[in-house]
């Protein structure tokens, strides 16, 4: 029924308007940093958290996903649209997975042809696991691999947060070779996920394989990815690996 599932988008809408406040829009405007040279520069906001749009989303997440009713929220300006937008694809592609119907082909296709607008770290973490991870699961990762080597900083982050959903079957390969890939990575938001990946799959999987690639690489690691990794190490390991000497920079 794509004019009835249209008609509750446009419920969605105005609910979102509904529930904005500029207090907000302005708290998250700063968070998200759009000041120019930023890596949100010229995002907009409404002004409304995660939490109130999960709230929102959860009636809208229960109809059956059809790209073309979620396309105009998922490539608006407005920063919340595309968050629900995603949010509710996320939600239809854990559905989906369970019922192996065909709905998170179309929910990932969808999703990797529109990752311009999948343009911060938020809208990145809340939706590529359910969606990419979850859709390669049992598939070829090859696309993680091309997404690792794109010039687009966000895409680079999809396919090292992505990684982090194999860890639900003990399966780390990926994720190590792709935080390998990235270490000689720029951008702090890289680092940020390079570490974060580390340290979960170094506490839901092995430790002691986590001890081993940092073992290999801590001297190159770029210092938050390293700081993000060791976490939930006690004080003792955390200073040997952050006392490790450092290799200098070839630029």
């Amino acid at each position: 029924m794509p004019a009835g599932n249209l008609a509750l988008v446009d419920d969605l809408v105005r609910a979102m308007e509904a529930a904005a406040t500029p207090e907000n829009a302005r708290a998250l405007a700063r968070y998200f940093k759009v000041t120019p040279g930023s890596y949100g520069e010229g995002d907009v906001f409404l002004g409304i958290k995660l939490s109130d749009l999960r709230q929102l989303a959860k009636p809208y997440a229960a109809s059956v996903f059809q790209p073309a009713d979620w396309l105009p929220l998922l490539r608006s300006p407005i920063h919340e649209h595309r968050l629900i937008a995603l949010v509710v694809m996320s939600e239809r592609a854990k559905k989906a997975a369970e019922k192996s119907n065909g709905e998170l082909q179309v929910i990932y296709d969808t999703y990797l042809d529109n990752t311009n607008y999948v343009n911060n770290w938020d809208l990145v973490d809340v939706s590529c696991g359910p969606i990419v991870g979850g859709y390669l699961l049992d598939r070829d990762r090859s696309p993680l691999y091309m997404l690792v080597r794109s010039d687009r900083i966000w895409d680079r982050r999809i396919a090292m947060v992505s990684s982090q959903h194999f860890l639900r079957r003990r399966e780390t390969t990926d994720l190590y070779r792709l935080a390998e890939i990235l270490l000689p990575d720029r951008h702090d938001l890289i680092h940020k996920a390079v570490g974060w990946s580390l340290r979960e799959a170094g506490k839901r999987v092995d430790r002691d394989e986590l001890r081993h690639f940092l073992d290999q690489h801590a001297s190159i690691m770029p210092r938050t990815a390293l700081r993000y990794a060791i976490e939930h190490f006690d004080s003792a390991e955390r200073q040997h690996y952050l006392t490790i000497p450092r290799q200098r920079d070839p630029d």
